[in-house]
């Protein structure tokens, strides 16, 4: 198993900045990329950021130019810079790690971190 520990939510400004992390643990052999999803109240999760190992980044077009996802293999870590926040970016933040096999893929998922964005 996979443990994922997210950190560095909380309130700010609109037109703020935070940074997320996220640090794995546990049998992360295989770990093929990690990402970043939210979900708003009444919404569904929604895709924010991902990196592989290879590096190819993906982004939201809600966030493009805003936020940046990057990664620290030494410390099994990824980031979310979040600049610029707006009340829409307001959700609870879940950290993904992803192991993709030729029979399967795992999705493993971490609590999740709230951010709220005032107007």
């Amino acid at each position: 198993q996979v443990q994922l520990v997210e950190s560095g939510g909380g309130l700010v400004q609109a037109g703020g900045s935070l940074r997320l992390s996220c640090v794995a643990t546990g049998s992360i052999f295989g770990i093929n990329a990690m990402g970043w999803y939210r979900q708003a109240p009444g919404k569904q999760r929604e895709l924010v950021a991902t990196t592989t190992n290879s590096g190819t980044t993906t982004y939201a077009d809600s966030v493009k130019g805003r936020f940046t996802i990057s990664r620290d293999n030494a410390k099994n870590t990824v980031y979310l810079q979040m600049n610029s926040l707006k009340p829409e970016d307001t959700a609870v933040y879940y950290c993904n790690a992803k192991r993709s096999s030729v029979y399967t893929v795992s999705d493993f998922w971490g609590q999740g971190t709230q951010v709220t964005v005032s107007s």
